[in-house]
């Protein structure tokens, strides 16, 4: 094990960078794996591994330090879905989905939903807090799990190649808006380039009550009244009220499917969970050989399969239980692809935006999390407190505007629509693989396809991640790898698909971040092995 007192330093913070020369190890190791969007956040966690802390322990610290290190995906100010296997247990899914607040207009318009107004009741405070009581080791406080976030906060960063593009695409927006995004941006109002450091003095102040003070102050504390003094001088909707009255995060059952004898579980709705649920289910109608990497059969059936699932989704939302389970069932998948045709009259509308984190974390004992949390856009609702350093969300976005009669429409109270889709592989009850992607839509898409290659192919989890990948909805496909045949896309054209290609800003290596950012853990040989996308600027670590 690492010298504890250089653990210790780091846990502290004094004088820490994100360059600290005594890392956990990136070698696979039997004892705990993470593997996250940011180098920081799976820094912290596998050093709250090192120190004693669970799988649990080691999710809230990377949360709170990807909200400073990665700020344009998540935050204070957004939600957190966890999915979490307990060794030898089947999962249990945390609901962590946000609420409109109370003062939401039902006759809402788009052009309501501006800056403050777009954020819902932020949930990841709350269900840190409530994961922290009931499923920490016990081994690490509450301070110790915050103070690697504060160090970044205090000391700064080093900005990543995938995070800079990123602010350099939202550069406008940013420095355009009024409500305080300088505190994301270099001291003289540049954004910040490759390797520039990026300190958050008043949002480490946050961060340092919320320590002392414990997670319900965000809600009934200091912090809270700071939320709702902000909001209602900025026209928002949140009040203290809203706030106080927050819910403690539910513990649902997840969706279920078994896909070539594999047990596989992800978020209930109101999360897309179900719907990656129903694309296995497609792709289980398909044998293993006409799935295989680099085949024509895969392009085409893959993206039948995505087309079909999200085309689903969009046209009927689950209503019930009852539909739920019918929805994810064998059955249903088989007539959904008997009845395909062409993608007619399917809608053209544009992808919403939105980005997310995701991390999954293994400890030595079996422990598997994995973690969905964001702001909803890149750097959310472009407007930040002025005391408190962090960024709103942006989640009233997506709700259904003049259709009052729909299951998402607009309104008080209300758990918003989401992609997100924490997935956790078991066979018999034992955690094979812990999975998850960023990207709106595209979170559902990837994890989909990945968990297919990952069943049915011999290729290490570090190959499937790096392989190229294609996403299908409203009538529109995507591919990512350029050098992808004509006659592999001359079968979709003839089936009325628009063939649509998503911005080159994110590029790194022929590989696009609109494809998702997974980071994922995965047993391989008895030993847990981690990946993280090379799309992004995440890392895995694992502890000795």
């Amino acid at each position: 094990m690492k010298n504890h007192l250089t653990l210790l330093l780091f846990l502290l913070f004094i004088g820490c960078t994100s360059q600290n020369s005594d890392e956990p190890s990136k070698e696979t190791s039997t004892y705990g794996v993470v593997s996250a969007a940011s180098p920081e956040a799976s820094h912290a966690a596998a050093a709250i591994m090192e120190k004693g802390g669970n799988a649990i322990d080691a999710a809230i610290a990377a949360s709170f330090t990807l909200g400073v290190t990665e700020p344009a995906m998540s935050g204070l100010g957004g939600g957190t879905q966890i999915l979490l296997a307990l060794p030898g247990a089947k999962p249990v899914a945390i609901n962590g989905a946000t609420i409109s607040p109370a003062l939401t207009p039902t006759d809402a318009v788009k052009e309501d939903l501006t800056y403050h107004r777009r954020s819902t009741i932020p949930s990841t405070v709350k269900v840190l807090g409530y994961v922290f009581e009931k499923y920490g080791s016990g081994n690490v406080s509450w301070e110790e799990l915050l103070a690697p976030s504060i160090g970044y906060a205090t000391n700064g960063f080093a900005i990543g190649a995938f995070r800079h593009k990123v602010y350099k695409q939202y550069q406008s927006s940013l420095q355009k808006s009024p409500h305080n995004t300088h505190y994301f941006l270099l001291p003289d109002g540049k954004i910040p380039a490759p390797g520039d450091t990026l300190k958050q003095p008043v949002l480490a102040q946050t961060l340092q009550r919320l320590a002392v003070a414990g997670a319900d102050d965000f809600y009934s504390g200091e912090i809270a009244e700071e939320i709702a003094r902000n909001m209602k001088e900025a026209g928002g909707w949140i009040t203290l009220e809203d706030l106080n009255s927050f819910p403690d995060p539910e513990e649902m059952e997840p969706v279920h499917t078994t896909f070539r004898g594999f047990e596989v579980y992800s978020q209930p709705p109101p999360c897309g969970g179900w719907t990656v649920m129903l694309i296995l289910n497609l792709l289980e109608q398909y044998p293993e050989d006409e799935l295989q990497p680099d085949t024509q059969s895969r392009f085409e059936n893959v993206l039948t399969a995505l087309h079909l699932g999200h085309n689903d989704r969009k046209q009927n939302p689950v209503i019930s239980e009852e539909d739920l389970n019918k929805r994810i069932s064998k059955e249903y998948a088989k007539n959904l692809l008997r009845d395909y045709q062409t993608a007619s009259n399917i809608s053209q509308a544009e992808e919403p935006e939105g980005e997310t984190t995701h991390f999954s974390v293994v400890d030595k004992d079996g422990m598997a999390v994995a973690v969905t949390a964001s702001i909803n856009a890149y750097f959310g609702a472009a407007a930040a407190s002025p005391s408190l350093g962090f960024l709103y969300n942006t989640y009233m976005n997506d709700f259904e505007i003049g259709k009052p009669d729909h299951l998402f429409a607009i309104g008080p109270g209300k758990m918003n629509y989401s992609s997100m889709s924490p997935t956790i592989v078991q066979k018999g009850e034992e955690s094979q693989l812990v999975i998850g992607s960023p990207g709106s839509a595209r979170i559902i898409s990837s994890v989909a396809q990945l968990v297919q290659l990952w069943v049915d192919t011999n290729l290490s989890i570090e190959q499937i991640v790096a392989s190229p990948r294609v996403h299908s909805v409203n009538g529109k496909i995507y591919y990512e790898d350029f050098d992808t045949p004509i006659e592999w896309i001359l079968p979709f054209r003839n089936k009325n698909f628009e063939v649509a290609f998503p911005s080159y800003s994110l590029m790194t290596n022929g590989l696009n971040a609109y494809f998702g950012g997974i980071h994922t853990v995965s047993l391989e040989n008895g030993i847990w092995r981690g990946a993280s996308d090379p799309r992004r600027d995440g890392e895995t670590f694992t502890t000795n």
